[in-house]
Order: structure tokens, then sequence, then C-alpha cells
């Protein structure tokens, strides 16, 4: 459903707020290996959720990347999919169809609009905190 680019962002940005509640940033490097992502291919990931204001870059000998600890429950699951994946997710058709619409919808179009716009509660009520704080207790898991 996400982007392969959008699942790394959503576990890159969970796996700085569990840091950031330690206070402890973090490498690029270990995000890249937390995440099982290439580290070239987690930067680009990783300057768009910079770009975004979802994630804070400090340079440095002490630097890395972090979630001031205030912003971590205010940030929603929504703005993370938007910085990497945009608002395609919303719109797209169920069966891939270029021209899928309200006038020339595709046998799923009802239906997966019903989908879409769960999808899109879901991700708008659901914030990083939440999403942290159930790894950080081990009811849910960012890598098995």
């Amino acid at each position: 459903m996400f982007s392969k680019a959008c699942e790394y962002g959503i576990k890159a940005a969970i796996f700085i707020a569990i840091n950031s509640f330690e206070n402890r940033r973090v490498s690029p490097k270990e995000i890249s290996e937390e995440i099982d992502s290439p580290q070239a291919f987690t930067a680009k990931i990783l300057q768009a959720l910079v770009r975004h204001n979802v994630v804070k870059s400090v340079r440095g000998a002490h630097g890395g990347f972090e979630i001031d600890k205030d912003k971590i429950a205010k940030t929603k699951l929504s703005q993370i999919v938007y910085a990497i994946d945009g608002d395609s997710i919303y719109k797209g058709c169920g069966l891939g169809l270029h021209t899928c619409d309200e006038n020339r919808p595709c046998p799923v179009h009802n239906k997966f609009k019903v989908v879409r716009e769960e999808l899109r509660a879901m991700l708008e009520n659901t914030s990083l905190e939440q999403l942290a704080l159930d790894i950080k207790s081990g009811v849910t898991f960012l890598k098995l």
C-alpha cells in the first residue's frame, strides 16, 4: 500500500522518536541498519523528512537525527506519508487505472473509496508517539 520509501520513512521516524525519548540522536548508519534499508536510500528519505519538518538533523561530532520530545506526540503518521509519497495514496485508483473518478469509476471505485477514507482517518489520528511507545513497551515490533 505504501511505497518502499514510505515504509522506510515510517520506520525511520519511529526509530528516531524512540531514541529521542532517551535524549539520543541517531546516525544515518544506525537508522539504515535498524530499518534494513540501504544507507544511500535512507539518506534521501531522511532528507525528505527533514525538509517537511518531521525530524531534525544536527551536524557535528555529536550530531544525528532527532525529534523534539514535545513534537513526537503532535506528529501524525499522515505527515510522514505526505513527506515521502505526497497525497497520492488518497487519490490513486484501486486497480491502477489512469482515469478513474466519480464520473468514470473503475469496478472497485466505490468500495476502494471507503478504504481510502478509513486509511486517511487512521493516518491522521495515529501519532508517532503512539507507535514509538508501543514498540518501547514491547507491544509491537519494528524489526522481527
